[in-house]
């Protein structure tokens, strides 16, 4: 559809495989610029190994942001890691115990708001969890890790109380979460040992009944509503978000996300997935496995929901920790093991840098750290692009540029992707917004093709064209630490985040 806003895309057509129609005569007096692939790893907004941050009313330790802008620029190599990496994530996780009879008071509050400012500052994004206990006792009790009751989480009542609380905070904030995890429920906040939802363990029942999944349900579309409609919330199992999106009876089989409904902002597209024992027995400790209900019991699923998760995920967020090295050697690398592979089919975005490295370290020692690091998430590569070399002021530029993503999933907030014009000589910057989605960008070939008509105003001379994919939050949008750079030779601009296309065009 034309449009008379004089910076406004015309057309914006993403496409995998071929080309719809011919270009013959459309890139007329063009030239093919071809780029070349970089193997470096680098930090990019909203993906890579995170560093995990936890703190509590009792003894809280604010963010440092000194600490948080060294992580961006300097590798990392926490604790007992073997390998080195650069960090845009940070995990934070707030204790709530003092307040699990009460509301949170004003001064906690300004805490959390104060940590949401200092990770702006670092130029980060924060995975958000709260809960009210983070640690166990044991006794004498059925579960086989004798973790026993009580645990000390809070009620219903409470938790929603606080999420009311705390959704000031998120709205305002939300530019800089990356996604917040369900939490609140149970100990760590996963979901599994609460004295108040259903406990997951074998300590009480052999089931969580449908009045549990229902408060727990409420939990969730508590969260979903506290943040804005384009962020997402990670639920700790599949089957926490298949009871959510289709009711307490829902069985392991009900239908994940299709590409239509995926990023349309709908509660079910909205909730993605942690997994806290990536890779540490057959099911990852009881991740994928069915819970039962009031008409059915507990019991194993791990091929269904393995299913449901690697469909689903592809529109959503997905993250979490390794736990356990007892899976060794299906953990690990290829050939013996299958890490890389678990990765990409269920898009893993990020993952702990601190915890459990006895079996991160095995993928440095093994040899595939550099590639993991390097395609948490996204990645996308510049191919090749073939770009006009002259336009008349008024007519149309048509632009084609094939790139590839070799990551192993898309991003997943939505972001803004911009064609820049830059004057050679005065440095005037025009920014062209196009409403592509780039959370479409799947893993694998992407073919751009996109045409503009230049308002009749634009002076003539010569332009640099560049590619710029910023936050689409206005805080962030001029920040180039929050724009995604692209993983090739000569081509990024560290001051402005953009993404040179090594190409000028004149203005006539």
């Amino acid at each position: 559809m034309r449009t008379h806003h004089s910076w406004t895309a015309i057309r914006f057509v993403v496409l995998l495989g071929s080309l719809l129609f011919p270009l013959e005569g459309v890139l007329a007096q063009t030239k093919r610029i071809t780029y070349g692939a970089s193997t470096e790893d680098f930090p990019n907004p909203e993906r890579g190994f995170y560093l995990p941050f936890n703190t509590s009313v009792e003894s809280f330790t604010p963010l440092d942001e000194q600490r948080l802008r060294q992580y961006r620029t300097v590798q990392q190599q926490p604790g007992k890691a073997n390998y080195a990496f650069y960090c845009s994530l940070v995990y934070r996780a707030y204790e709530l115990g003092p307040f699990r009879a009460s509301a949170i008071d004003a001064a906690f509050l300004q805490k959390i708001r104060q940590d949401f400012v200092t990770a702006r500052s670092a130029g980060v994004k924060l995975i958000l969890r709260f809960a009210y206990i983070n640690k166990t006792h044991t006794g004498d009790c059925p579960d086989e890790y004798k973790i026993c009751p009580p645990y000390g989480d809070a009620p219903k009542e409470i938790v929603l109380q606080h999420i009311a609380q705390l959704k000031p905070l998120l709205r305002e904030n939300a530019d800089v979460i990356a996604v917040l995890q369900m939490g609140f429920i149970g100990v760590w906040g996963e979901n599994y040992f609460t004295d108040y939802f259903g406990d997951a363990s074998t300590n009480h029942f052999d089931r969580i009944s449908d009045r549990s999944w229902e408060d727990r349900n409420e939990v969730l579309k508590a969260l979903l509503d506290a943040l804005p409609p384009d962020r997402m919330v990670q639920a700790r199992t599949p089957q926490i978000k298949q009871r959510f999106v289709y009711g307490p009876q829902a069985p392991v089989t009900v239908e994940p996300l299709t590409e239509a409904e995926g990023f349309t902002q709908s509660d079910k597209a909205r909730v993605g997935f942690h997994n806290d024992c990536f890779l540490a027995s057959a099911d990852d400790y009881g991740t994928f496995f069915n819970y039962g209900n009031s008409a059915s019991s507990r019991g194993p699923a791990n091929q269904a929901l393995r299913q449901y998760i690697q469909q689903d995920t592809r529109y959503t967020v997905v993250g979490g920790e390794t736990c356990d090295d007892a899976f060794s050697p299906q953990n690990d690398c290829a050939p013996l093991g299958y890490a890389q592979a678990e990765m990409a089919a269920m898009h893993y975005s990020y993952l702990n840098a601190a915890y459990n490295n006895d079996v991160n370290n095995d993928w440095q020692t093994n040899g595939c750290m550099d590639s993991i690091r390097r395609n948490l998430g996204y990645r996308f590569v510049l191919l090749d692009a073939s770009l006009p070399t002259s336009v008349r002021a008024g007519k149309e530029l048509t632009c084609l540029i094939n790139l590839k993503n070799v990551g192993y999933a898309a991003p997943y907030n939505p972001r803004k992707v911009q064609l820049i014009l830059r004057h050679t000589q005065t440095g005037q910057v025009y920014r062209i917004n196009s409403p592509t989605n780039v959370q479409t960008w799947f893993s694998g070939p992407i073919r751009l093709e996109e045409s503009f008509r230049l308002p009749a105003g634009v002076k003539p001379g010569r332009y640099e064209l560049l590619l710029n994919l910023p936050d689409l939050y206005p805080s962030l949008a001029n920040r180039p630490e929050y724009s995604i750079r692209l993983a090739n030779e000569t081509t990024w601009e560290p001051a402005t985040g953009f993404n040179r296309l090594n190409h000028q065009i004149t203005v006539q």
